[in-house]
């Protein structure tokens, strides 16, 4: 028997410190609800779990930004909303203006309306703002580094005198034909009048026509000074601005054909009027669109663009109804800024929507990954529980048999009696 090393009660010693040790580690992970407190615990799962967290934070905030973004939407598009209001007042004054059942004092008082509302239009433009961002004034547009000059495209035309061929300047007023090769019913001695509006002015001219002599080129000379009048290859003609931005934009090209008696070729006319933009006029200015985060990552966003909705760029900006060919022309200019708008709010009704399920998307996302991270990262109580039960009656049993240990010694006095 040896009393200098208790060998036993270092055993008990040891197997109580190892037990002492697992029993703080299960109190810990209880009391934390973590798995891995530390990264002794897991150093890869610590990895894995971080990396992870990052996501979800990322997914969550994105989920904020969206819910920003639609804001600012929203309040965009309410704004245009009511620039859809006015415009559509002043088509009705227009509309009024247009009838000579008006008197010149009438047309003046209806003129004071229309600047009113072209003044309105301009101030929700300029002062739409979200977070003090202006919203309606261009500056949240794409870029536009050279000024660009507006395109008008009407429908296709035949040729009747040359074997129903697409249309070319050369074609006399009278050859002149639909799509379906209808003579459009152009005679000689009629008169056309083409009108149109540029920077607010409204600007007309007429030519007579003279059978198998006057052209489309004698037509185009009459707006030379503002736009360019071409004959595309499908037979559609096309006015192009003469001058980029909005300042020189060609509005509301109106050409009315009348007989010898005065009455209008209803049919000539409206074929010839039939000129929508095609482009649409631009000023130069830089790349303001706001890009919004919808992701977790690097560059995981998208743009919204919102081009100005001013006056001037509506095409709207100092239009004159204080005559009857004014107010004729300027119902089909108030039109073409009613479609502007309505194209701008529905590219904003369809960002909405996207952002609407982008939204869903990564809270389907964040859920998904939050439950990975808990799978990495938080205890199995119940499972834990048992291992803290386990510890707690090995920790007791060290004990006991630790004292038991340290008694054994003492068995050496019975030798020494």
């Amino acid at each position: 028997m040896i009393i200098n090393h208790n060998l036993p009660a270092l055993n008990a010693w040891r197997e109580l410190s190892i037990n002492n040790t697992a029993t703080q580690k299960s109190l810990e992970k209880l009391s934390s609800g973590y798995r891995i407190n530390r990264a002794g615990d897991d150093a890869a799962g610590l990895a894995i779990s971080e990396k992870m967290r990052a996501q979800i934070s990322g997914l969550d905030q994105a989920q904020r930004n969206a819910q920003d973004g639609i804001s600012l939407i929203q309040t965009a598009e309410g704004a245009l909303n009511e620039t859809h209001s006015i415009l559509q007042r002043m088509r009705e004054l227009a509309n009024q203006a247009a009838s000579d059942t008006n008197t010149d004092q009438d047309r003046a008082n209806i003129q004071a309306e229309m600047t009113a509302l072209e003044t309105e239009i301009d101030r929700i433009g300029n002062t739409t703002q979200f977070n003090t961002k202006n919203l309606l004034d261009g500056s949240m547009g794409g870029a536009v580094n050279t000024a660009v000059a507006n395109v008008n495209t009407s429908k296709v035309f035949l040729d009747a005198g040359n074997s129903n061929n697409p249309v070319v300047l050369a074609t006399t007023l009278d050859k002149l034909a639909d799509a379906n090769g209808n003579s459009l019913g152009i005679s000689n001695g009629d008169t056309v009048t083409i009108s149109y509006v540029v920077n607010g002015t409204t600007k007309s001219a007429s030519l007579t026509v003279t059978a198998g002599t006057t052209a489309l080129s004698d037509l185009a000379s009459k707006i030379a000074t503002d736009g360019t009048l071409t004959a595309n290859t499908d037979g559609s003609l096309q006015v192009t601005a003469k001058n980029a931005g909005y300042s020189g934009a060609v509005y509301g090209i109106t050409v009315t054909v009348k007989d010898s008696n005065g009455n209008i070729r209803t049919a000539a006319s409206n074929l010839l009027s039939s000129f929508t933009e095609t482009q649409a006029a631009a000023d130069v200015r830089t790349d303001g669109r706001a890009t919004i985060q919808i992701g977790a990552n690097t560059d995981q966003n998208l743009q919204v663009d919102i081009g100005d909705m001013r006056a001037q760029a509506l095409g709207v900006s100092g239009l004159q109804v204080t005559t009857q060919s004014q107010a004729n022309v300027a119902m089909k200019v108030i039109d073409n800024a009613i479609q502007k708008v309505s194209a701008q709010r529905a590219n904003l009704g369809a960002l909405q929507n996207r952002l609407e399920h982008t939204i869903n998307n990564l809270g389907t996302a964040s859920e998904n990954l939050t439950a990975a991270e808990s799978r990495i990262r938080d205890v199995d109580m119940a499972q834990e529980m048992m291992n803290f039960t386990k510890n707690n009656i090995l920790q007791q049993a060290a004990t006991a048999m630790l004292a038991q240990a340290n008694q054994q010694p003492q068995l050496v006095l019975q030798l020494l009696r």
